[in-house]
Order: C-alpha cells, then sequence, then structure tokens
C-alpha cells in the first residue's frame, strides 16, 4: 500500500451544485442515463494489463529479443499479492488482454501446436489480436504449456478470490491467417473448415476469397528484423488468398493492413448489403428477452453461431466480461444476437466495445445491447488537445451535453494498448500533465473508466522493442516494462523500486479511482459549470468545472490543467442548481475527498452558491457539502 501524498498537484472538487448566477438557464444539466444492463453497486473501474508483460522482471530489453533473452510474463506471476494490489488501486475488474492462444514465432512442436510463419505474424510474440485457438490460451503464458489452460482457469479463481472481476477479449471481425483448434469441444468445426472456397462469399463461409489468386507477403516485410529463420522466406501457403482482416480485398495486401489476419463473414456481402433478418428500430427499447425471441427462428450466418458459442465457452468458465475488438467492423445486428446470449447466461457480464464512429454509438448500445463503448474520439481526443496545449477547455460542454443520453454507457480512459503512454515525449512528456484531465475522465460521466497497467507510476513506452516502436508499449514483441516493473519490485508488488515522484503519482491514482468507483454522485445528475464561470475572476479556458449530485450526497470537479500558474478563483454556483440539490441559504463546510484537504467553505445567499479557492498548477479539488 503507498502512502505517499502527492501535494498540490491534483484535487477534484465535491460540491453541491452547479449553474449560473446571472442565467440559470445556461447550465447545462441533466440526469445521467441509467445504464439498465448494469447494476454492480459500483461503478466499472477497468486494470487493462498485457499479460505477458505484466509479470516479466527481465530487463534486458534487446529488440527482436527471444523468449530467452527478454522473458516474459506468466500467469502464475499474477499472484495475490498483485491482485491485493490492483484491487487496492481502485480496480473492481481486469482486462487479461493476449489471452486467446494467438499466432507467435516459437516451437511449442512438443504440444502438438504447429508452428505460425513469421512472414505473418507481427512482431516475435504476435499480435494478440491474431487469434489462432479460441478454445484455448497462449502457451507463452503457462508454467507448464502442456497445461496451459488448467493454469488460466487459477488464475480466474484467484482473481475472484481477491474480489475482482475478470474480463478478456473477442475479436470477431478477424483471426489469425494459420488458424487452427487443438482444444475445440467434441462437435465444433473450425473456422474455414467447411467454406467453399470457389466463391468469394457465401452467407456461410466464415471467410471471405479471391478465387483463382494465391496469397502473396506483402512488400516491405522483414519478419524478426532480418533475422534467418527456416519459415521466413517471403512465402506462405493459402490459395485462393482470403480477404485481409482490414477488408484489404488484395491477394498481397499492404504492408499497413492487418496481413497477418483474415476477416470473418458475418453475412455482409461484398456489395455491402446484409444476408440476414434486419432488426426493426424499434428493439432499441426491447429487452435482451425480446432480441432472443426475435433471433429464435431466424436462420444466422455460421460465423454468428461460432462466435456464440465462443463466448458462452468462455463465460462458463467464469469470465465476467469481454472487450470486443474493432466492433465497429461487425454489424450490430451480430451484437444483439451475441450480446443478448452472453446476458442470458451471465445477465451480470460487462460487455465493451472497442468503436471509433459516433452516429454509431447509440445503435451498438440501444440495438446492439452494448454496455459500454470507447469514448476514444470524444472525450479521449478532446482531453489530450488540451494536456498539449493545442486547445482549451471551452470545447468541453458542448461535447459533455452531445452526449449526455449515452454518457452512462460510455468507457473513460487517457491510456491503453493502442495509445501513446502519457509519459512518452511524443504526448505529454510529463504524466503528471494528465492528473486535471484524468480527474475529468474518471468523474465526469456515470460510465466506466479504464487504467492500463504502467499508466499510474509514469510509463513511458520508451525504446523500440522491434515491431513494437516507442510511445506505445509494444503488444508485438517480449519485453520489460520498465517503471511498471519498479513497482513489481521482483514480485513483491509493492513498489519498493519506484521513485518519491512514481509513489506520489500511483498515490493519486489510487485516491482518485478508488472515488471514481464509490462515489454515489458519480451515479447521479451532471452539471456543466464551466459556462456559468467563464467571466469569474480568474477562471478561464485552462480549467473545467463541473457538478455531479444524487439524493446522497453532491460533488463539485474543478481541475487545472495550467502547468505553470496557479490562480486565485472566485467561483459560483448558479441557483438553478443550487435548488436542484436542495441547499438552502447558508454557510457549509466542504469535505476534500481526494487528499483530505480542510478549511474550504460554501456560501450560499439568494439561492447563489459562492465559493473562494486557490488553485496551484495542475491542481484539482474535490469538495463535498457537509
Amino acid at each position: 500500500m503507498i502512502k505517499t501524498k502527492l501535494s498540490l498537484l491534483s484535487l477534484a472538487l465535491v460540491l453541491t451544485g452547479c449553474g449560473d448566477n446571472s442565467a440559470p438557464e445556461q447550465a447545462a444539466m441533466h440526469k445521467a442515463t441509467p445504464n439498465t444492463e448494469v447494476s454492480a453497486p459500483e461503478r466499472p473501474v477497468i486494470y487493462q494489463m498485457m499479460t505477458r508483460l505484466f509479470g516479466n522482471k527481465n530487463t534486458t530489453n534487446q529488440p527482436w529479443g527471444t523468449l530467452a533473452q527478454n522473458g516474459v510474463g506468466k500467469f502464475a506471476d499474477i499472484n495475490e499479492a498483485a491482485l491485493t494490489e490492483i484491487k487496492a488501486l481502485g480496480a473492481n475488474y481486469v482486462w487479461y488482454t493476449g489471452v486467446p492462444h494467438h499466432a507467435l514465432v516459437g516451437d511449442y512442436s512438443q504440444y502438438g501446436i504447429s508452428a505460425d510463419d513469421p512472414d505473418v505474424v507481427k512482431g516475435r510474440a504476435g499480435s494478440p489480436y491474431a487469434v489462432k485457438d479460441y478454445y484455448n490460451v497462449n502457451p507463452d503464458l503457462a508454467t507448464d504449456p502442456a497445461k496451459r489452460l488448467a493454469e488460466f482457469e487459477a488464475l480466474i479463481s484467484r482473481t475472484h478470490d481477491a474480489g475482482l472481476k475478470v474480463m478478456m477479449d473477442i475479436v470477431p471481425n478477424h483471426v489469425a491467417r494459420q488458424y487452427q483448434s487443438l482444444s475445440k469441444p467434441a462437435g465444433v468445426r473450425d473456422f474455414g473448415a467447411d467454406d467453399d472456397t470457389h466463391l468469394e462469399y457465401a452467407r456461410d463461409n466464415n471467410f471471405y476469397y479471391i478465387p483463382g489468386q494465391p496469397f502473396a507477403v506483402p512488400h516491405g516485410v522483414e519478419p524478426l528484423g532480418g533475422e534467418p529463420h527456416p519459415l521466413a522466406d517471403g512465402q506462405f501457403a493459402e490459395n485462393p488468398a482470403k480477404w485481409t482482416g482490414n477488408g484489404s480485398r488484395s491477394a498481397r495486401p499492404d504492408a499497413n493492413d492487418w496481413y497477418e489476419t483474415v476477416k470473418i463473414n458475418f453475412g455482409v456481402r461484398p456489395d455491402g448489403s446484409h444476408d440476414f433478418a434486419s432488426l426493426p428500430q424499434e428493439f432499441a427499447d426491447k429487452s435482451c428477452d425480446e432480441h432472443l425471441a426475435f433471433w429464435a427462428d431466424k436462420s444466422v450466418p455460421d460465423s454468428w453461431q461460432k462466435f456464440r458459442d465462443i463466448a458462452l465457452y468462455w463465460t462458463k468458465k467464469g469470465i465476467d466480461g469481454f472487450r470486443y475488438d474493432m466492433a465497429q467492423m461487425v454489424p450490430v445486428e451480430f451484437w444483439s444476437y451475441l450480446n443478448c446470449s452472453v446476458k442470458a447466461a451471465n445477465p451480470d457480464a460487462l460487455l465493451l466495445s472497442e468503436i471509433y464512429i459516433p452516429e454509431q454509438y447509440r445503435n451498438y448500445i440501444r440495438l446492439g445491447k452494448m454496455d459500454y463503448l470507447y469514448d476514444k474520439v470524444g472525450t479521449y481526443d478532446a482531453l489530450r488537445a488540451v494536456i498539449e496545449g493545442k486547445s482549451g477547455t471551452e470545447h468541453l460542454p458542448q461535447l459533455f451535453n452531445n452526449m449526455a443520453d449515452i454518457h452512462s454507457h460510455l468507457l473513460m480512459f487517457l491510456e491503453n494498448h493502442d495509445e501513446q503512454r502519457i509519459a512518452s515525449p511524443e504526448f505529454a512528456g510529463d504524466p503528471r500533465k494528465a492528473m486535471p484531465a484524468m480527474v475529468v475522465s474518471s468523474l465526469v460521466a456515470a460510465g466506466a473508466n479504464l487504467l492500463y497497467f504502467g499508466q499510474e507510476v509514469g510509463e513511458p513506452g520508451a525504446g523500440d522493442a522491434g515491431f513494437g516502436q516507442a510511445s506505445r508499449t509494444t503488444i508485438f514483441d517480449y519485453w520489460g516494462v520498465p517503471a511498471h516493473q519498479r513497482w513489481m519490485n521482483d514480485g513483491k508488488f509493492d513498489g519498493g523500486q519506484l521513485s518519491t515522484q512514481e509513489k506520489a503519482l500511483r498515490d493519486f491514482y489510487a485516491r482518485l479511482l478508488n472515488l471514481a468507483a464509490h462515489q454515489p454522485a458519480l451515479r447521479g445528475e451532471f452539471a456543466d459549470l464551466h459556462q456559468a464561470n467563464s467571466q469569474s475572476p480568474g477562471y478561464d479556458n485552462q480549467l473545467y468545472s463541473f457538478a455531479r449530485f444524487s439524493k446522497e450526497q453532491a460533488l463539485l470537479v474543478i481541475a487545472n490543467f495550467e502547468a505553470q500558474q496557479g490562480r486565485q478563483v472566485q467561483f459560483t454556483i448558479p441557483a438553478g442548481v443550487i435548488a436542484a440539490m436542495g441547499v438552502a441559504n447558508g454557510r457549509y463546510p466542504l469535505a476534500e475527498l481526494l487528499y483530505q484537504q480542510a478549511g474550504l467553505e460554501l456560501k450560499v445567499e439568494k439561492g447563489i452558491g459562492h465559493l473562494s479557492l486557490q488553485l496551484a498548477p495542475l491542481q484539482s479539488l474535490v469538495l463535498q457539502v457537509r
């Protein structure tokens, strides 16, 4: 447990209300639409780990290094101590990234596993999103690869025993070019096993084909950084060629395509039309039981059934939720069918979609029955621009107002495996610069929060690992993550090697994420205070403020993005917000929730709230009316 305090770098202000003193109607105030599919008492706080990197103690970090040279984390490394500290950080879910058996460059022939061709593997450790066998797990992660599934099942049990729920990836849009399940249950057929390969498209084919043309390895691909390998010959036997995972229809995809994968056919014809029943728009307001009743007498493509069976297989093993890769590339009707099948087996399952098309958000939530969607094209992009000094906070009120009806279905994050590390020079350079943004991101919505392992200790993602490049912690290579390894402290998971600044940063994340998970106001109403205070003395577009409140609690959040200057602010809570929170005229002491600071007081006169604040650089305050 980390006890170091982070002085003056971040505060979040938890008050009673928000609004505009001169024009209360201008204060954007709305109820958080309840996420009725998720009834957990806590808001989800998801800790994402790249499983193969998390427990790796090896610090060699040789570019293109082998497993023997650079090491690899195992399921067994994620022990009770690690899970206890993840829980203490504020998380209630762990997303184990890269668990399904995916293509990699290694020799597991003694376990009956076929060798993967380096010409269609990205990196040496391989992409977690080129799944080779959906009914087993990555042999790299097991102490004994012959017992790899049992070792993962033991990790699921350990995680549950620590009071955490378990998530894993499902990647419906594509699979590895050399998909071959050794572990599939009786009666299950591999993807493509029954396809008519003479046809570009057939509804029940699992893949799309390019008849008459063999697959050709992309130009410019240099497997293993040029290291000799018996299979690295610029050839991969696939005839006829299949469409590539990102939709490329060329027999020789581009080096920038997802050439290591093939696209799954979900009954979408090459012209984009659908070869399955349309889900009527009125089903946006219907329950999962009604969705399943709709599909019960419908014939659906074979790929739909295969992925339903995969999701139910893992649900039965105790998986509590799924993160769906590139869900936007798969039709929304499939998600209705799959997600409602999962909810029938586990009504509390958490279903998270990676999607980057805001125009489709509501369809994927309401028709597709997703619990949460990535809020990348929105909150992440807007907050990143403020952190980098490319924008002020003036765009945030409209952004959040536009998403008011679905804010409780959005996942907020500032890092994940696809994004640059905050501490990298390519992003902020200094992880503390993102602290105000993390306060806003974590507290602004009623949805879910995500923390990527290493973010909490300022990991910069430095070093070219091989296929993976600096600024993003590699997902393709065997590698050690230095700042995270200092926290791991040779398996003690006690932060024993962290610097004072790193300990303070982790302490900040622990304080904030525990607030984010447990404060009842964060499931209640939202009111923007930025516009109401735009003319207040000391207030400008380097600040952002809002209120969250419920019957049990009222919170005000003010975050200062300015890294160089503090400021004195005369802050106003408009009459409309004060009234909505039921606060009468008078003086109210404020409890600061993030760092337990004392001395602030809310004064309400003539129905309007007033507060005098001193904000240090990069400081935010969290205060609650007593």
